[in-house]
């Protein structure tokens, strides 16, 4: 039988506890670079669910450790943008190891003399082999278009990154390493349990999501990732206009799109009185407004995961309620994703190599 994007769903735990087990030797050609030099400032480049993925690391990477990072969409930086010369690491991230405008931002950051780290999933694609070093995910390619496994083995691979970079500048000890590890394997041993409970939640409100015209996800701090690949996600599969928006920048604007059509899914790792007071003044003016925690409430329009996590760590969790939310939606909607559509776009259209 061939895979589909929930088979890879279903296989998030065991791979991200590979990961955990493995990344010392996938990722050592990055902790050797950088226990001979400071990393201040990191450029990330990367599109589509690779970039998502960095928004939901970089609140670790900035706020735990002081590493700013800088994610830049490929084609803008190569054409309009110039590079801070006070960068120290560039880490281009591409699953597919194949995205045509981020090896020509390589090129670019290369001609300057700054070396490429490259974090893809094949380390013999066009990227893994331009590049000065590969960072392997450590997952192989899905089979299927719409990455699940691999977007959350990166956003992963992005926290060890940060947790090796931190260590060789002596930020944290053995001990916090050893912590961090505990607490992301206790994330990746949640996941059959977080993905049970979407199921279920699912089966409860399917009607809500089969009709859904408009879908909407509200994020904040790292949880802006998750918002965005919802919208990723939701766009390629469910293919009706989909959003993901951080807590703030949809109060200034976006709101006023909002109809009974619409249904909106809110993103917190904590009770949060923002974001909850959003929800409750959308809530008359929309279908319907679910919230996704990690908490315990239960209540018909909450899904509770039950699993508490801390801020830096919470996107590992609660990316796994939109990818199943995205996969049963589009099932719901009879699409069927095993039929590719504009099959000679990449073709055509040069995105990839």
């Amino acid at each position: 039988m061939l895979p589909t994007m929930m088979t890879y769903i279903e296989e998030e735990p065991a791979a991200l506890a590979k990961i955990l087990r493995e990344y010392q030797q996938h990722l050592a050609p990055l902790a050797d670079y950088v226990r001979q030099r400071p990393v201040r400032r990191l450029l990330i480049l990367a599109t589509g669910s690779s970039l998502n993925a960095a928004m939901c690391a970089q609140h670790f990477f900035e706020h735990r450790f002081g590493i700013r990072v800088d994610i830049k969409e490929p084609y803008n930086f190569v054409h309009y943008e110039i590079i801070d010369p006070g960068t120290d690491l560039v880490l281009a991230i591409s699953q597919s190891g194949k995205s045509a405008s981020t090896l020509i931002a390589m090129q670019k950051v290369q001609a300057a003399n700054l070396p490429v780290f490259a974090l893809t999933s094949d380390p013999h694609s066009p990227i893994g082999e331009a590049c000065d070093a590969v960072l392997d995910i450590n997952t192989g390619i899905e089979k299927v278009g719409f990455v699940t496994r691999g977007f959350s083995a990166t956003v992963l691979n992005l926290l060890l990154i940060a947790l090796i970079i931190a260590r060789a500048q002596q930020q944290i000890t053995d001990d916090d390493v050893q912590n961090s590890l505990a607490e992301l394997q206790q994330i990746a041993d949640a996941i059959p349990t977080a993905i049970a409970r979407t199921q279920a939640f699912f089966d409860h409100h399917e009607k809500t999501f089969r009709d859904g015209t408009r879908f909407v996800a509200i994020g904040y701090g790292a949880l802006t990732g998750v918002a965005k690949e919802f919208e990723t996600k939701f766009t390629e599969t469910v293919r009706v206009p989909s959003s993901g928006f951080e807590l703030e920048a949809y109060m200034h604007g976006p709101y006023l799109e909002a109809n009974a059509q619409h249904v909106m899914v809110f993103i917190e790792d904590a009770p949060n009185a923002r974001l909850r007071a959003l929800q409750e003044y959308m809530t008359p003016a929309v279908n319907q407004t679910f919230r996704v925690s990690p908490g315990t409430t239960q209540n018909a329009q909450t899904l509770a995961l039950e699993c508490p996590v801390t801020h830096s760590f919470s996107p590992l969790l609660l990316i796994v309620p939109m990818q199943i939310l995205a996969w049963r939606t589009a099932c719901a909607k009879d699409i069927n994703l095993a039929v590719r559509i504009f099959d000679d776009f990449d073709r055509v259209l040069k995105s990839k190599i």
